[in-house]
């Protein structure tokens, strides 16, 4: 009997021993009362690996196996191309300078046989921008080319189309972080300081200035202006950027009427100024207009669109035009977004050919994000300003 008693405590301990093992190899057991699982089935391999999944928070990738946004390779569409969608989304589509960068996107929409849009908000603001991004997600586009008001508004948006497989790039842009690649006609410093360079032919090297962006939340304007700025401070020691070197003067909110109004009251304020610069295309013509009206001798250089500037350029008021040409910008964009989605070996886009001058053979810069870099800068003045007509 004793012999049997001790068979049966041996027994019960293996088996409290197995359950207790049993117990420990699930994540929680549903509740005490549950009947224990037989070990064999405590931790089957097939059910290991959801929970590995939960634990390390796999992202969404735009292809099964890869889950990495920037690798160009996940975008490549089983579509064919007629079914595509090419959505650019600018600044504001009622300005002269997305006017004409239109033109090139439905140019190379032509060429393709690609459908292509070009889309803005109703009002040239950040939280407006970011609406219309993301309604073009929500539309199921398959790359959006963006023109940024202000990168870090878009960013949230911009990461979510990455993640649904859409080819995201940008322009002007290049401190934007969800984006396959920013594309740019120059590089800003080297923009800044040609702009500063001719503002300090015009003011004979000396004398004070001021600077006028759209917004500081412009990466490229504020790029420009810090360019100027820099360039002055290494060749120019006889010149002096007003208000304690602070940049930048005034903001035109990408509008001519304000541009008008804030030149006019820096004008006022400081009757001694020489020159004045301005980045976006809405700035110059409302520092010109200000300037004549007030009946004042000061140099103004900037960047615009040659209709616009073509008033004050030929009196005299704006001497010199910095600029690229957006229906170029536009078109090249729509042409990168159109190879990653064809799957062409673009690689990390250094020597990317857009087809077109100044961007046969773009350089890669290695930032934030991946810049391609073109050589397409254009002056203006009296004597070539009729040869564009934009």
């Amino acid at each position: 009997m004793k012999k049997k008693i001790a068979l049966f405590l041996v027994a019960a301990m293996t088996i409290s021993t197995l359950v207790a093992c049993g117990n420990n190899a699930e994540e929680a057991p549903a509740a005490a009362t549950e009947e224990a699982a037989p070990a064999e089935e405590a931790a089957p391999a097939e059910e290991a690996a959801p929970a590995e999944e939960e634990s390390g928070g796999v992202e969404e990738a735009p292809a099964a196996g890869d889950d990495d946004l920037f690798n160009v390779a996940n975008y490549k569409s089983d579509k064919d191309k007629s079914e595509w969608t090419i959505a650019v989304v600018t600044k504001d589509n009622t300005a002269d300078w997305f006017k004409r960068m239109e033109l090139g996107v439905n140019e190379y929409g032509e060429e393709s046989g690609i459908n292509v849009i070009q889309k803005g908000p109703a009002n040239a603001d950040a939280a407006s921008q970011v609406e219309v991004v993301d309604n073009m997600i929500d539309q199921g586009v398959d790359a959006l080319c963006v023109v940024p008001i202000d990168p870090g508004a878009l960013e949230a948006s911009l990461k979510r189309a990455m993640e649904q497989g859409i080819v995201v790039i940008s322009h002007e842009a290049s401190n934007l972080e969800n984006t396959l690649f920013d594309t740019e006609a120059f590089t800003a410093d080297d923009f800044g300081a040609a702009i500063m360079d001719a503002l300090a032919e015009d003011m004979g090297e000396e004398g004070k200035y001021a600077m006028m962006v759209a917004y500081t939340t412009s990466t490229t304007h504020m790029e420009y202006a810090n360019a100027q700025y820099n360039r002055q401070q290494e060749a120019y020691p006889n010149m002096e950027l007003i208000n304690d070197g602070a940049i930048p003067t005034c903001e035109s909110e990408e509008s001519i009427d304000t541009s008008y109004e804030r030149a006019k009251e820096v004008l006022k304020a400081n009757p001694d100024l020489k020159g004045f610069t301005g980045v976006a295309s809405t700035d110059c013509p409302g520092i010109a207009k200000a300037v004549e009206e007030l009946g004042l001798d000061v140099k103004v250089v900037g960047v615009g669109t040659p209709n616009s500037f073509k008033p004050y350029v030929m009196s005299g008021t704006i001497t010199k035009v910095k600029l690229w040409d957006p229906k170029v910008s536009g078109y090249v964009m729509c042409k990168l977004a159109a190879d990653i989605l064809a799957g062409e070996d673009i690689g990390d886009g250094e020597g990317f050919n857009a087809g077109v001058e100044g961007y046969e053979n773009m350089s890669l810069s290695n930032g934030i994000n991946r810049c391609l870099i073109g050589q397409a800068d254009i002056t203006l003045t009296t004597d070539n300003i009729d040869e564009y007509d934009f």
